[in-house]
């Protein structure tokens, strides 16, 4: 049986790449983004998360929380850089944003009613 339409999963999915062909495909190498890339993907589509959060019960993710700082895009750079080339792969990104959708859960948890 065929199905017209993608589920609500591929789509995210399919948004998530598209995502990140957007950034990484701006200079260099069209499969990894630059520091300069992810600088601009930081600036433009998780500005709210790198900023301190804690009126919202995040408390910044993973301790990377404050956007005044400004060596806080290049220490999250270092960090997800797994191999260390300067470059984040789309595995390093997936790091990233399961990284910030596990803390987005914990957050969920913590605020959500005891059953």
């Amino acid at each position: 049986h065929c199905r017209c339409q993608p589920t609500e999963t591929e789509r995210c999915i399919e948004s998530l790449l598209a995502v990140f062909q957007r950034y990484a495909g701006r200079e260099g190498n069209s499969c990894t983004l630059s520091k300069r890339e992810f600088r601009a993907f930081m600036d433009t589509e998780l500005a709210a998360f790198t900023k301190a959060r804690e009126r919202d019960g995040i408390r910044g993710i993973r301790g990377i929380g404050n956007q005044k700082d400004p060596g806080v895009v290049d220490r999250m750079m270092k960090k997800l850089d797994m191999n260390s080339d300067g470059q984040l792969d789309f595995q390093e990104f997936l790091n990233l944003i399961g990284g910030i959708a596990v803390a987005c859960h914990e957050s969920l948890i913590l605020k959500s009613p005891n059953p």
